[in-house]
């Protein structure tokens, strides 16, 4: 007999807080208020500027002659890039190439066009010849 009250007040506690729990489960649900978003116009994050003009490319030399020049990135190896020279470049490239040439490994920056893809300039200092 002593175990039955005991049980009574643990049962009676458990309904009240269940009791409580139902209660706040019941409380009617309450909707949020609608917004009003202008869907129609788009959200600009950052316009793109077109590239106009000419472009550099740095990077090391793994061929140059007086036509063209073969150059690797030099923040990616895996980009290789084959320029062909422009007449003005090319006079440029025959000097260089008397007094010895660009070496295999050479840093330069090539200034191209970007819609030829042709060489415009050729800014870099040649190592000595071997």
């Amino acid at each position: 007999m002593k175990h039955f009250p005991q049980r009574g007040a643990f049962s009676l506690a458990i309904r009240s807080s269940l009791g409580a729990a139902a209660l706040l489960c019941a409380l009617p649900a309450c909707s949020q208020q609608p917004r009003t978003i202008d869907t129609t116009a788009p959200i600009v994050i950052k316009q793109v500027k077109p590239q106009t003009g000419n472009q550099k490319f740095k990077g090391t030399v793994m061929h140059a002659n007086n036509a063209q020049i073969t150059v690797r990135a030099r923040n990616n190896e895996l980009i290789i890039r084959t320029f062909p020279l422009s007449t003005a470049a090319s006079q440029e490239m025959q000097r260089i190439i008397d007094r010895g040439g660009y070496q295999y490994g050479d840093k330069v920056e090539v200034i191209y066009d970007p819609v030829t893809q042709q060489a415009l300039k050729v800014k870099g200092k040649p190592s000595r010849p071997i």
